[in-house]
């Protein structure tokens, strides 16, 4: 077991024979890279002058890598580009600070989406809805006002806690989030506002990434809201989202621990805080099983997906492993990691034959192979 990944509940990325996290120290939140060989830390890089507060103290963005760079967010809105080899911060600056942005409850969560010679994030506020950034220099390339467009009535003004994805539906290139107000769909070019979708909305948390799927885009919220299939069209050359159905709270809800699509089926937990496996169909929204069974295990499930299986990683800290099998719910096992401090809310991580567990400040490393 190793230890000094601070306090949080980032999950990692590795290259090579390192691996990078967040974590909150005494002196501020970090970006920390553990060198996997001699089991300990290589260099960490205080980015806050002070311990961000909110709920649930701690970190949450898994590091982007790209190349020798690597891109963080902080809980307070900060952003910057690192060094990933030595630590070196080339740029940092604040969502807050410079685009309005209003930090969450639970604070900022996102991992910047690298996207050629671009990075964009998550703003959610009245001056910019997403931030496009030039990755090397830090410079705006363009933001996405929210003007006087009408984002619904549903949730609040603020980022979210989801990630960007690139998206190419309706042969348009667009990057699409899951903002505070619903899930919105932004030109890839200049920023501006296709599309937005406000029913899937909470007003208290909207956290999991939506799903592209070719000109479908699958969203889904917890706290009682349920989910959503988009269907994405060029209508006379504007493009635009319409729902094709939506999934009652009692149906299908993911809190939080994010979805899983494997051929024309998504996997994940529903039911606010409890992550129940369920298999429902994209295309049509059909539960296929699930939704009233569940192995060991409390609160909510961060699920991972390696060779046609899915690891749903249990708040409490149990860890079943489930077969992505749309015809029949099948458990193949369970196990309690040796170590469980708070909770366990870091996505599990499947690499080479081995399955590494982020658990506040230690990481723990299991092997998998047969």
């Amino acid at each position: 077991m190793g230890e000094g990944l601070g306090q949080g509940y980032a999950s990692v990325s590795i290259v090579g024979d390192r691996l990078y996290t967040t974590g909150n120290f005494d002196d501020g939140q970090a970006v920390v890279c553990f060198d996997l060989k001699k089991k300990k830390v290589a260099w960490k890089t205080i980015l806050t002058t002070q311990v961000p507060e909110h709920g649930y103290p701690g970190s949450r963005c898994t590091p982007t890598i790209d190349g020798r760079d690597l891109y963080a967010e902080m809980s307070d809105g900060t952003i910057a580009r690192l060094d990933r080899m030595s630590g070196k911060v080339y740029w940092k600056k604040s969502l807050m600070d410079e685009y309005g942005a209003a930090k969450p409850q639970w604070g900022f969560a996102e991992s910047p989406l690298i996207d050629g010679d671009r990075l964009i994030c998550g703003a959610g506020s009245s001056k910019a809805l997403l931030v496009c950034l030039n990755k090397k220099s830090g410079k705006e390339i363009w933001i996405t006002p929210r003007g006087d467009d009408d984002l619904g009535d549903k949730g609040k003004d603020e980022a979210g806690y989801s990630s960007t994805l690139v998206c190419n539906a309706a042969g348009k290139k667009q990057y699409v989030k899951l903002i505070g107000r619903g899930v919105i769909g932004v030109d890839a070019a200049d920023g501006k506002l296709l599309w937005s979708y406000n029913h899937v909305a909470n007003n208290t948390a909207n956290i999991p990434d939506p799903i592209i799927d070719g000109d479908y885009i699958f969203a889904s919220t917890g706290y009682g809201t349920g989910a959503a299939l988009l269907h994405v069209m060029d209508v006379g050359g504007e493009i635009k989202a319409e729902e094709v159905y939506f999934l009652n709270a009692n149906v299908f809800q993911n809190h939080h621990g994010g979805m899983i699509q494997v051929g024309d089926y998504i996997y994940a937990g529903t039911k606010h805080n409890q992550g129940f496996p369920t298999c429902v169909e994209v295309k049509t929204g059909e539960i296929q099983w699930g939704g009233d069974i569940r192995p060991v295990g409390n609160g909510s499930a961060a699920v991972t997906y390696a060779d046609g299986n899915l690891i749903f990683r249990y708040q409490d800290g149990t860890l079943a492993l489930i077969e992505a099998n749309p015809k029949e719910y099948v458990l193949k096992g369970t196990f309690k990691p040796e170590y469980q401090e708070r909770e366990s809310w870091s996505h599990p991580v499947v690499l080479n034959g081995k399955l590494y567990l982020r658990e506040q400040d230690k990481l723990m490393c299991y092997d998998l192979a047969p």
